[in-house]
C-alpha cells in the first residue's frame, strides 16, 4: 500500500485554509498520546476526583489502561476517580457520568442510560471495557442497558469531541472507558484490595462489591464480584401503575426495580520487557423496561480478554501492544414470565499497536484494528434482522515535538462489511450485503503558552459507516413507539469538526474551556415521514441521511477561597480548606436541511459545589441547574428547566493497615419533580418517568 496515501487520505480532501485557519486559531485541548499501556495526557484533562494540584504550573495528568490518548489527538478528557466516582456512580454508567461538561445520559428510566456527549448518542459514542469492546446491544435500542457496572470500576475516562482515529466512525462523539484492572497492568507485591457496601433509601437499593489483588512481583491475580438490588424508584408524584401486586398509584415509578451481579477473574505474568496477562468476566441482570409496567428485560453477558505489552520490541519499535477479546451478549424482553423477543451478539475484538522510536523530533504508533460481531434478534418484536459485521482498519499517529509544544498527525482507513441474514419470515427484510470504505484525519497543535496557560486546536475529518438497524430495520420498536425503517442505500455519514479551548491554572486555582463546532453532510437521524403502518398504527420513522450541524461551550473550574494557596490564607494551622468547583456546557443541534433541531439534545446548564476538607472529614453541598429545553423538532414536547441540590458528608480513618470510608449522599434533597429532555420516554411515554426524588445513600468503604 502506498504510504501516502494511508497517511493523507482525507486531508488531501479538505480545503487547505481550513487546515491553516484551524492550527492558526490554536485553543486549547488535551495532548495524548497513545500506543502504551500508560498514556500521559497533558493539558485539558480534567480529574475530577476532588484533588487539586499544589504546583502552579499546569501538571501532567497520566490516563491509563488504554489508549484514550491517541483516539483523539487533542481534545478535553475527564477522569473520574477515587471519591467522586464513589458518591456520583449509579445504577447506569450514563448517570453515573452526567455530571460531567459535555457529558448526559439517554435516561430511559432508572435502569437503562447510555452516555451522550455532545449531544450524540448510540454509535456515535464508542464504550470501552479496559480498552477494548464491550460487545452489547445497548446502542440499538435505548431500553438495553449497558453490561458495565460501576461497583467495580476504579475510574472511568471520558473523551469527549471526535476520536475516530483509534475506534473507528462509531467513537465519532467521543469515548466513554471503564477500567477495573481485571488484568493488572503493573506488578503486585502481596495482597491488596477494597470492599463497598451501600444502602440507597430511595429505590431501597442494597448494593455491594468487593476485589482482590495478589502478587509476587512477576505474578498477579485478580479477583472481583459485585451485587445490587433495588425496589421501585421514589418519586415526589404519585404514578398509575398495573403490574400485578403494585399499588394502582405510588410515589414510585412502576417496574423500575433491578437486580445485579457479576464478576471476574483475571492474571498476568511480568516479565523484563512487558507483561502478558488475560481474564474471564460475567455479568446478569434484570430490569423493569418502565414504558411497560409488565415486561422485564433479562441480560447475561462474558467476556474473555486477552492483553500483552512488549517493549525494546528491535531496531526501529520501541513497543508492541496487542488486545484481543470475544464477548457473548444476550438479551431477553419478558412480559410477565413468557419470554419475548430475545436480542444477541457475538463479537471478537483484535487491536496491535507498533510505536515506533524516534525519527528526529516525531514520534508516533501505527496500529492494526479487527473486529467483528454477529448480532440477531428472534421473536414478534425484531425490527431488525440478524445480521454480520466486520471491520479492518489501519491507522497512524505522528507527533512533532518543538520548542513550543507540538503538532499531531493522524489518519485511520477502514473497510467495513455489512450483511443482512434475515428474519423469521421470509422476505421480511432486505437480504444482502453492503461494503463502506471509510476513513479519518486529524490536525491538531498544542502551545505552552507560559508557565500558567496552554492553548491548542484540533480539526478532524471523520466518516462513519452506517449500522445495521440504520441500513436494514423494518418493524415496530416498542421502546420509541414507532414503526422504525433503514435504507439499504445509506451512504456514509461524514462529518468536519473544529474544537478550540484554553486551560489555565496558578496553584490550587484552575480553569478551562472548550469550543466546538461540526458539520455533517450525511448524517443519519431517525425522523418521521407522516406514514401510519397498520396493524399497529404506528407512526413510520426512517433512518434518513440529512445535513447538521452541532455548535457547543464546556468550561469547569475550580476556586480555593480558603486554605492553603487559597484567597485567603488563616494562620491557624489545620483550618482545612473550602473549595469553589465550578462547571457548564451548552450545545446546540440543528437538522440544517430541514432547518428545524434536532431530538433528545440536553439543555444548558450551570453547576456549583461547595468543597470542605478538614483532615479526615470531608462536605460537599452543591446543585446543578438546567434550563428549559424549548429547541425541539417540530411536534416534539419541550421540557420545563429544573435544579437539583445535592450534599455528601465523608470521614476516613485509619483501622491497622486499612483505610475505613463512611459516607452520605443526599441526592435531590429539596425533592423537586423533573424530567430529562434526553429521555425519549418523554415524548412516547410523557410523565411515565420523572427523575428520583430525594434519596439518601449510606455506606462504607474498606481499602486494605
Amino acid at each position: 500500500m502506498n504510504f501516502q496515501y494511508l497517511l493523507f487520505p482525507c486531508l488531501g480532501r479538505l480545503p487547505a485554509g481550513r487546515v491553516f485557519l484551524a492550527a492558526a486559531l490554536s485553543a486549547y485541548g488535551v495532548q495524548a498520546y497513545a500506543a502504551s499501556a500508560d498514556v500521559t495526557a497533558v493539558a485539558d484533562v480534567t480529574d475530577v476526583q476532588g484533588d487539586t494540584a499544589a504546583s502552579s504550573a499546569l501538571p501532567e495528568v497520566i490516563v491509563t489502561g488504554n489508549p484514550l490518548g491517541a483516539a483523539q489527538t487533542i481534545a478535553p478528557a475527564s477522569v473520574l476517580s477515587g471519591e467522586n466516582l464513589l458518591l456520583q456512580r449509579a445504577s447506569t454508567l450514563g448517570a453515573t457520568l452526567q455530571a460531567l461538561p459535555g457529558v448526559a445520559s439517554s435516561d430511559f428510566g432508572p435502569n437503562a442510560g447510555r452516555p451522550t456527549i455532545r449531544g450524540l448518542d448510540g454509535d456515535r459514542v464508542r464504550i470501552l471495557q479496559n480498552g477494548s469492546a464491550s460487545f452489547d446491544a445497548s446502542a440499538l435500542s435505548y431500553d438495553h442497558n449497558t453490561p458495565l457496572d460501576p461497583l467495580v470500576a476504579e475510574r472511568v475516562e471520558v473523551l469527549r469531541g471526535p476520536a475516530a482515529l483509534l475506534y473507528g466512525g462509531s467513537a465519532q462523539g467521543g469515548v466513554v472507558n471503564v477500567r477495573d484492572n481485571r488484568i493488572p497492568k503493573t506488578p503486585v507485591i502481596g495482597v491488596t484490595g477494597r470492599a463497598d457496601a451501600s444502602y440507597s433509601s430511595g429505590s431501597r437499593e442494597k448494593a455491594g462489591a468487593a476485589m482482590l489483588e495478589a502478587g509476587n512481583g512477576q505474578y498477579a491475580l485478580h479477583v472481583d464480584a459485585f451485587h445490587r438490588q433495588s425496589a421501585d424508584v421514589a418519586v415526589p408524584v404519585e404514578l398509575p401503575c398495573t403490574r400485578p401486586g403494585a399499588a394502582a398509584q405510588a410515589r414510585r415509578i412502576c417496574n423500575s426495580g433491578n437486580r445485579a451481579h457479576g464478576g471476574a477473574v483475571g492474571g498476568t505474568v511480568f516479565f523484563d520487557q512487558g507483561y502478558l496477562g488475560a481474564s474471564l468476566a460475567d455479568y446478569h441482570s434484570s430490569y423493569g423496561t418502565v414504558a411497560e409496567d409488565e415486561v422485564r428485560i433479562g441480560m447475561r453477558s462474558s467476556k474473555a480478554a486477552l492483553e500483552g505489552l512488549w517493549n525494546r520490541a528491535g531496531h526501529a519499535l520501541e513497543q508492541i501492544k496487542l488486545q484481543y477479546s470475544q464477548g457473548d451478549y444476550q438479551h431477553t424482553e419478558y412480559e410477565g414470565d413468557t419470554a419475548g423477543t430475545v436480542f444477541g451478539n457475538q463479537g471478537q475484538e483484535l487491536r496491535l499497536e507498533a510505536k515506533h522510536r524516534h525519527w528526529g523530533k516525531v514520534h508516533g504508533v501505527w496500529g492494526l484494528q479487527w473486529e467483528k460481531n454477529d448480532f440477531s434478534a428472534l421473536g414478534d418484536e425484531a425490527f431488525v434482522p440478524a445480521s454480520r459485521s466486520q471491520s479492518l482498519a489501519l491507522f497512524a499517529q505522528e507527533e512533532l515535538r518543538t520548542d513550543w509544544g507540538k503538532w499531531t498527525l493522524g489518519t485511520r482507513l477502514e473497510q467495513v462489511r455489512v450483511r443482512s441474514l434475515g428474519g423469521n419470515v421470509p422476505g421480511q427484510f432486505f437480504a444482502g450485503e453492503k461494503r463502506f470504505t471509510p476513513s479519518s484525519s486529524a490536525l491538531g497543535v498544542l502551545i505552552q503558552a507560559s508557565p500558567h496557560w496552554q492553548i491548542s486546536s484540533n480539526l478532524s475529518y471523520t466518516q462513519r459507516a452506517p449500522k445495521d438497524y440504520e441500513l436494514f430495520a423494518d418493524g415496530p420498536h416498542v421502546a420509541t413507539a414507532t414503526w422504525e425503517r433503514g435504507d439499504a442505500n445509506q451512504r456514509l455519514e461524514k462529518s468536519l469538526s473544529l474544537d478550540v479551548g484554553a486551560q489555565w491554572q496558578a496553584g490550587a486555582h484552575r480553569f478551562s474551556l472548550s469550543a466546538f463546532a461540526s458539520r455533517y453532510g450525511n448524517y443519519i437521524a431517525l425522523l418521521p415521514t407522516g406514514a401510519i403502518i397498520a396493524p399497529d398504527n404506528l407512526p413510520e420513522y426512517a433512518f434518513t441521511g440529512v445535513k447538521a450541524r452541532f455548535v457547543g461551550l464546556e468550561a469547569d473550574g475550580s476556586l480555593r477561597l480558603l486554605g492553603a494557596g487559597g484567597w485567603w490564607q488563616p494562620q491557624v494551622a489545620g483550618a482545612g480548606a473550602l473549595d469553589l468547583d465550578l462547571r457548564g456546557d451548552w450545545v446546540r443541534a440543528t437538522n440544517t436541511s430541514l432547518g428545524q433541531a434536532l431530538p433528545l439534545i440536553a439543555p444548558a446548564r450551570l453547576g456549583a459545589t461547595l468543597r470542605w476538607t478538614q483532615g479526615a472529614v470531608a462536605a460537599r453541598l452543591g446543585f446543578d441547574s438546567y434550563a428549559g429545553q424549548n429547541r425541539v423538532p417540530v411536534g416534539a414536547r419541550s421540557m420545563a428547566g429544573y435544579t437539583l441540590w445535592n450534599a455528601s458528608l465523608t470521614w476516613q480513618q485509619d483501622w491497622g493497615a486499612s483505610q475505613l470510608k463512611w459516607y452520605a449522599q443526599l441526592d435531590n434533597l429539596s425533592n423537586r419533580l423533573a424530567y430529562s429532555a434526553t429521555s425519549i420516554l418523554n415524548q412516547t411515554a410523557p410523565d411515565k418517568s420523572p427523575l428520583p426524588g430525594r434519596s439518601l445513600r449510606l455506606g462504607l468503604r474498606v481499602d486494605f
